[in-house]
């Protein structure tokens, strides 16, 4: 069987990057792109490699910020703008192969081994480094490698602009070393629990007793003793089957029984953050909310509305909270064992942006939803939640929903 070769394309810096391509005057300055840039409460972003030098980090206010960099120069989002730059990115890579996964806006996972026309996969990484330099003015790292989980800790070991391979002959010696947090799929909760149990490299991890980390970690431990060990044969999805997604959905069975609103609001708020955040990732808007509820007799009942479509965390928590009462009184009726929000009706989001220009409030929140992305990837997913869910002791959370969440600490 012939052995894959998977690319993992990481555009470095990404919003700040095309805020210069736009504006060279902002080639030369330390710069960051962030929220409300005229109070000084606003959030950082995104930096550039400059700002980053004087200690800049994503996620912090401004006023810290401009306490580590005096010289800081800040502007304000322009999505549509990123939008634009990432699908010309895109354009690039289907001149390759068109087995393209993307995992956010910034990054792809390309699969080129039936690519040789255009070389090998370092060959083939420098090219696309070069081209999407030459036409776009944008840098981007690349990993190389023979499985997804490799290929993306490559493009993280080396910034900016740059190509790292990583081998079935080479990985032992380049990846086992490196802390567990490193690896995809390993978020807080997973570090902590795979910590408790003495672990804290991926050799480690690799090395461990598969049916340990089954027992504590469910299906997630041997998959990630899988990745550890080079054997992620995860696919990287077709370009086109993008459209083939119908809905986007989170459940979750409650550590107790939900016998009050206030209970069951703060369990949707949780499912409408994780729905809302794996939207974006796909670059998908729905336009149907769905809820569906489990009584603890194992009845359970399910509504839908038809809503403008979005993919944010919001207005989906604002419709499901709406269905519940539809369809569920505490005081009448059984206490509920489970929950489950989904929306449906998909479409991408590059073709539905132009429509929020004449909603300001709904571009507001957008913008807001793709602020908390920036966060999140550095910091994690929990970092940032509405305030109802922080103290959410009724939740089963989950590590296989949430680690899979594209918001990796970088």
């Amino acid at each position: 069987m012939k052995e894959r070769v998977i690319l993992h394309c990481d555009l470095n810096n990404f919003y700040a990057s095309v805020e210069q391509v736009e504006n060279p005057n902002l080639n030369a300055k330390y710069l960051a792109v962030a929220g409300n840039t005229d109070q000084r409460h606003g959030i950082i972003l995104a930096k550039n490699t400059l700002a980053k030098m004087m200690g800049v980090k994503t996620g912090e206010p401004i006023w810290q910020a401009k306490q580590k960099c005096p010289e800081l120069v800040c502007v304000l989002p322009h999505y549509e703008l990123y939008v634009q730059y990432s699908n010309a990115v895109k354009d690039i890579y289907k001149q390759y192969t068109d087995k393209i996964e993307s995992f956010g806006m910034d990054e792809c996972w390309l699969d080129v081994t039936d690519c040789q026309i255009f070389g090998n996969g370092e060959q083939i990484a420098n090219k696309l480094r070069k081209e999407v330099f030459d036409k776009l003015g944008l840098t981007i790292s690349v990993g190389v490698s023979f499985c997804k989980v490799f290929a993306k800790l490559g493009s993280d070991m080396k910034k900016p602009d740059a190509t790292t391979v990583i081998s079935k002959e080479n990985f032992k010696r380049k990846v086992w070393p490196l802390p567990i947090e490193e690896m995809l799929y390993v978020g807080k909760q997973t570090k902590t629990k795979l910590n408790k149990l003495g672990i804290f490299t991926l050799q480690q991890l690799a090395l461990a007793d598969c049916q340990l980390l089954q027992r504590q970690l469910g299906v997630n431990g041997k998959k990630l003793w899988q990745c550890a060990n080079g054997l992620d044969d995860t696919p990287v999805s077709d370009v086109n089957d993008a459209g083939e997604i119908k809905s986007v959905s989170h459940g979750t069975t409650t550590v107790k029984d939900m016998t009050s609103y206030a209970e069951a609001d703060r369990t949707i708020e949780y499912l409408s953050e994780l729905v809302a955040t794996r939207l974006r990732r796909y670059g998908m808007e729905g336009s149907v909310v769905h809820l569906t509820i489990r009584r603890n007799d194992l009845s359970h009942q399910s509504h839908q509305q038809v809503v403008p479509r979005t993919f944010v965390a919001n207005e989906i928590l604002k419709c499901a909270k709406k269905l519940l009462r539809q369809i569920w009184n505490p005081c009448t009726q059984l206490p509920l064992r489970s929950l489950t929000v989904a929306v449906a009706q998909l479409e991408k989001v590059s073709d539905a942006v132009q429509c929020s220009i004449f909603d300001q409030d709904h571009e507001k929140k957008q913008r807001l939803e793709f602020a908390i992305d920036q966060i999140r990837k550095r910091y994690g997913f929990e970092s940032i939640l509405l305030a109802d869910c922080v103290d959410q002791d009724l939740l089963i959370k989950s590590t296989a929903e949430e680690d899979m969440l594209p918001f990796k600490r970088k």
